[in-house]
């Protein structure tokens, strides 16, 4: 396991305690989506904004803790993975300042990849629990994006990596989404939505209509994430 980054903490108001005695079983990467790490931490400290995270990663790979891990911070919002809603009680919320326009930095990866495997130990979350927003909320957001680098952290073990299957010689929109929603992508969505939420985890380079590789580019079907105590 890689050392433990250093963190600096810097609260943000905008947090609680996880409902129903819920526990962390995700991790949910974002992207900021703002002009700097500075405007993102202002953002997601001021108490009008309503959102926050536990972690904001810098493009110079500064790590800042904003919310400790056993509180709910407010990262998610509206969604659901793997047939379980309220995402804030059960995930650890990470944001990489990006605008979501170009590549994710060389430190800021290696940030995450060294923060990872401290909270996924620490709270017994298997590589497939690390999502994007987008798997969680598809069509309403779309970060991490399809610059972020997921084949990267997968070879590390600290996501899952794509299917690697034989291609079948079709696939229609039921089958697809019934091996999609076995893989987790459970959150309410029209076709072309999903298509677009699976490629952007798996394929970020696919055009164009449903197609068979589509289907194999899925993981094998997951256990649901344990959300209780």
């Amino acid at each position: 396991m890689p050392a433990a980054p250093d963190v600096t903490a810097h609260p943000s108001p905008n947090c609680g305690p996880r409902r129903g005695g819920l526990r962390p079983r995700l991790i949910v990467l974002h992207y900021t989506a703002m002009t700097s790490a500075q405007a993102a931490l202002e953002r997601l400290c001021d108490p009008s904004a309503e959102v926050s995270a536990h972690y904001l990663i810098s493009g110079r790979g500064e790590v800042i803790r904003m919310v400790e891990e056993d509180q709910r911070a407010w990262h998610a919002g509206a969604g659901e993975w793997a047939g379980l809603e309220d995402i804030n009680s059960r995930s650890i919320g990470i944001e990489l300042d990006n605008r979501g326009d170009h590549p994710f930095s060389e430190p800021q990866m290696r940030a995450l990849e060294t923060l990872l495997p401290g909270i996924m130990a620490r709270h017994g979350i298997p590589p497939e629990g690390v999502i994007g927003h987008s798997c969680m909320a598809p069509g309403r957001k779309i970060d991490p994006g399809p610059r972020f680098d997921w084949a990267r952290i997968a070879e590390r073990g600290l996501a899952l990596p794509a299917g690697d299957g034989p291609l079948s010689d079709s696939v229609t929109t039921e089958t697809f989404r019934a091996a999609a929603q076995a893989t987790g992508f459970t959150a309410p969505c029209d076709d072309d939505t999903l298509l677009n939420a699976v490629r952007m985890r798996f394929r970020p380079w696919a055009r164009g209509p449903l197609t068979p590789a589509d289907l194999a580019a899925l993981p094998a079907p997951i256990d649901a994430p344990r959300g209780g105590v």
